[in-house]
């Protein structure tokens, strides 16, 4: 694990963040997982695949 992120948590347990932060970062971690879901399920789309190049 990163230096960083230990010390990220660390400020994290001294000062936690507010009841709005921990809804919207539940609320963007929710969406991944929906997103995730979604994708496991129904596959990735081909409109969103990019092209491979022509190779010289």
């Amino acid at each position: 694990m990163n230096m960083l992120w230990l010390l990220r948590m660390r400020q994290w347990v001294q000062n936690p963040p507010g009841p709005k932060r921990l809804k919207l970062i539940a609320i963007v971690i929710v969406i991944a997982f929906l997103i995730f879901g979604f994708e496991q399920i129904f596959g990735w789309p081909d409109w969103l695949t990019v092209n491979k190049g022509i190779r010289r």
